[in-house]
């Protein structure tokens, strides 16, 4: 079957599915693992977490290097 032939078809699949979708988040439910309500709090955290995750292999860089006896 060419695309031309199929494309009337495919395009009332794709309105179906756009039409038949459910609607999200309106129920309430919350998926995710922590609270993010407080923007304060939750930037601190995930500050400090991206610091800690993007500065722990430089430092452990470093110490094998000064470890090993090399001159950085």
């Amino acid at each position: 079957m060419s695309l031309v032939a199929r494309a009337p078809a495919l395009r009332q699949q794709i309105l179906r599915a756009r039409i038949a979708a459910p609607a999200r988040g309106v129920h309430g439910y919350k998926h995710m693992p922590f609270n993010y309500e407080s923007k304060g709090p939750f930037g601190a955290k995930v500050a400090v977490f991206l610091a800690v995750g993007f500065t722990l292999p430089g430092f452990a860089a470093w110490y094998s290097i000064r470890k090993s006896g090399g001159n950085a």
